[in-house]
């Protein structure tokens, strides 16, 4: 922890805030290609100081199994050149994605002879809290960047040293090519008042996007002057439909549920047509037992699964982000989607089904951000939807919704052309 007191915090806080503004207003006027340059420059930085970042990486491990940290969160924390060269990767690739500034969503002439147009412009100075994952710093940073916006990141304490690492290389890295003084700062201390300072400096940031847990997003929401960008937990769901084919059915329940279970988009709740939850659980156990998935069921579902743990009113509420499964059987689509809108997060949903009616049924009546008909909820990410890496997955509905790249780190701006037009008579 910080020594530093909560005046102290606010001073550096506010200075970083300062920072930000006047980057944000140098990165707003630079050119497509200026910004790819950069993005190039920072990848090869990323590359460059891959032993710094696998060495600041292991002292956030050796915190984090001191702490206690599940298997799933460790995996979820962990960096090695392997995956720096991913996160550099996804640098490079944000370099070749469209740029949204500048793009003109609407023109049109009045009869008074003004021209108006209206266009995409950055936000301009977007500060991100979150945890856990050092991989976020990297893809905030370059999103925010190719958009146009100067960010200011305030990771959790168990990825800090590496958050540092990956920050400092970024920006470092890019300051030759042309990024301006300050475009990407990182907090570096991990104290709670951090995040109060953030959600009142109101005068510097023009949006604050919290990721993590429903406590940090809440607190950042109830204290924010700012508008907030939500982006809550994963609790997921595949429902099993009674005209589904079910080796789909298993494959994608599995996938969704064990492919990387300590991510959002992961499954956290399946539900299974009771007529066909006999010959479901008969294929599905030895599929997910390789896995040691531990069932959570229902008491219909519990005939089906005689070693599971009985499920309790909490398990429907969790995101357990581990080989950890709540399971129900129910009698009709309409209890499946009933059970879905009460206690999702809004996050993902998935029907498999071989009746197409069904499933728009399903999909129409889901106030979910990302729906699947026969698809694995994994693939609710941004780069699966082809918009490169993501901020996150918005669960509100304005003013992104689904997963969060470049054209919603824009806002839009009218400009309006003449030749001399009055109002007055």
């Amino acid at each position: 922890m910080s020594v530093l007191s909560e005046s102290e915090i606010k001073e550096q806080v506010f200075m970083m805030g300062k920072q930000a503004r006047a980057a944000a207003l140098k990165l707003a006027s630079l050119t497509t290609s200026q910004k790819n340059e950069i993005l190039k420059a920072m990848a090869l930085s990323l590359r460059a100081a891959t032993s710094e970042i696998v060495a600041a990486n292991k002292k956030d491990l050796s915190a984090g199994e001191v702490k206690g940290l599940s298997a799933a969160m460790l995996d979820r924390l962990r960096l090695d050149s392997e995956r720096v060269e991913q996160i550099a990767a996804g640098v490079e690739q944000v370099s070749l994605l469209e740029d949204p500034v500048g793009e003109i969503l609407s023109e049109w002439d009045r009869p008074n002879g003004l021209r108006f147009e209206q266009l995409r412009v950055p936000i301009g100075v977007i500060g991100i809290i979150y945890e856990s994952r050092p991989n976020v710093t990297s893809d905030a940073a370059v999103l925010c960047l190719k958009s146009g916006n100067a960010t200011i990141l305030r990771g959790g304490s168990e990825a800090i040293h590496s958050n540092r690492a990956i920050a400092s290389a970024l920006q470092s890295g890019g300051e030759p090519a042309g990024l301006p003084a300050h475009s990407i700062q990182l907090i570096p201390f991990t104290d709670r008042a951090s995040v109060k300072v953030m959600a009142e400096m109101d005068q510097y940031l023009d949006l604050i996007i919290p990721r993590g847990g429903k406590g940090l997003i809440e607190t950042v929401v109830s204290l924010a002057r700012m508008p907030v960008i939500k982006h809550y937990d994963g609790i997921c769901h595949t429902y099993v439909d009674s005209e589904a084919d079910l080796e789909m059915a298993v494959a994608i329940a599995n996938d969704a549920k064990t492919q990387k279970p300590s991510v959002c988009n992961a499954l956290e709740t399946l539900l299974v047509h009771e007529s066909v939850a006999a010959a479901f659980f008969e294929k599905a156990i030895p599929v997910f037992a390789q896995k040691e998935v531990e069932w959570r069921a229902d008491k219909r579902a519990q005939q089906y699964l005689p070693h599971s743990v009985p499920a309790v009113e909490e398990d429907w509420h969790t995101e357990y982000l581990d080989y950890v499964l709540s399971v129900k059987v129910v009698d009709h689509l309409q209890e499946a989607i009933d059970h879905i809108n009460h206690y999702s997060s809004k996050h993902s949903e998935c029907i498999v089904s071989q009746n197409k009616v069904t499933a728009e049924t399903f999909m129409s009546s889901i106030d979910s951000a990302c729906l699947f008909h026969n698809v694995s909820t994994r693939f609710s990410d941004g780069e699966e939807f082809g918009f490169g890496a993501e901020i996150g997955i918005s669960t509100d509905k304005l003013h992104a919704r689904g997963p969060m790249a470049l054209r919603e780190l824009t806002s839009y701006q009218y400009r309006i052309r003449g030749e001399g037009q009055i109002k007055g008579k």
